[in-house]
């Protein structure tokens, strides 16, 4: 038998997706904005061979929003199994 869903419960649950959703946010903005701002000073640095910038643009970044994704649907099918909201019966 699962936790009743009290009023509590449910501002605890939109806390937790709210933080969750900036940490996800920022970390998108970080790689989709700030790598290109930067891109000049960045491609001083090489990763595998590409300046890092140019490695972001062409593939980096892409990696990046599947793995933000994937730990997005982890996390929140965690969250709904801990707070009884699960769609998994």
């Amino acid at each position: 038998m699962s936790t009743p869903v009290t009023e509590e419960r449910r501002q605890e649950y939109w806390r937790r997706t709210l933080r969750i959703t900036a940490i996800l946010l920022a970390i998108w903005f970080l790689v989709t904005y700030v790598v290109i701002w930067f891109a000049v000073p960045l491609n001083q640095f090489t990763f595998l061979g590409f300046p890092l910038a140019f490695y972001m643009g062409a593939q980096g970044s892409l990696a990046i929003y599947v793995v933000l994704i994937v730990f997005y649907a982890w996390y929140m099918n965690r969250l709904d199994r801990e707070f009884g909201v699960s769609e998994e019966g």
